[in-house]
């Protein structure tokens, strides 16, 4: 993963239809998304379940568009080999889900994926400054981790802003997730995020929201110092 002067868009897979996948993902497609983001919840570490292994492979099969893999789940190293071997071009696990963070890291570069970390909206930045060097993306999140309807917490920012400065000349990109939309995503790109995250906002009308934030994060550009 490089570091790229235009803001990259996820849409979340999770907030589609269940019944046509495939043409969710055909439209993510047409319409210029960057990645398809993909949550697996494991029901302990947060409190719903989503996808697996399987599914990771199932959705590679319909679509050319990298998976980005958020995996939400207790003893991440459990898991890494089987998602990653499905298909995952981007897997991301949270420091608060393990003890092994940096094997895991590592592991997963290993495996030929790039390896991302991610930090709840409880966890500072200082928690996770002894792996930077180890990973591809840092995800903050922007809501709790595996809830719904939860409203932007706008305190994250200061998160993005930290990391946009402890990066120098690491490449890391920074992944913001939760309750992300027009408004919320500029607040974010002004503070230095990379990489867009976008569920219920993009999925109640992609063909139209999709370029409406995509403009929304182009017309902060000017502002973000890159």
């Amino acid at each position: 993963m490089q570091l790229t002067n235009r803001a990259l868009i996820s849409p979340s897979i999770y907030a589609a239809s269940i019944l046509d996948l495939r043409s969710e993902l055909r439209a993510f497609e047409e319409v210029g998304a960057d990645f398809v983001h993909v949550d697996i919840m494991d029901g302990h570490f947060v409190p719903r379940m989503a996808f697996g292994a399987d599914h990771v492979r199932d959705l590679g099969k319909g679509t050319t568009l990298p998976l980005d893999v958020h995996l939400m789940a207790s003893q991440p190293e459990l898991m890494l080999d089987d998602v990653i071997a499905a298909g995952a071009s981007v897997l991301t696990i949270h420091a608060e889900a393990t003890t092994q963070l940096v094997w895991c890291l590592q592991r997963i570069r290993r495996l030929g994926a790039h390896a991302g970390v991610a930090i709840s909206p409880a966890t500072p930045v200082c928690a996770i400054e002894g792996v930077l060097n180890f990973v591809d993306q840092v995800l903050v999140m922007t809501v709790n981790p595996g809830q719904a309807g939860e409203s932007f917490i706008p305190q994250t920012l200061e998160k993005v802003r930290r990391l946009r400065a402890l990066r120098g000349k690491r490449p890391y990109l920074i992944e913001v997730d939760g309750s992300i939309d027009d408004e919320t995503g500029r607040l974010a790109r002004r503070a230095g995020a990379d990489v867009f995250v976008s569920g219920g906002y993009l999925l109640k009308d992609l063909k139209g929201g999709l370029p409406i934030l995509r403009k929304a994060l182009e017309m902060e550009d000017d502002h973000a110092e890159r």
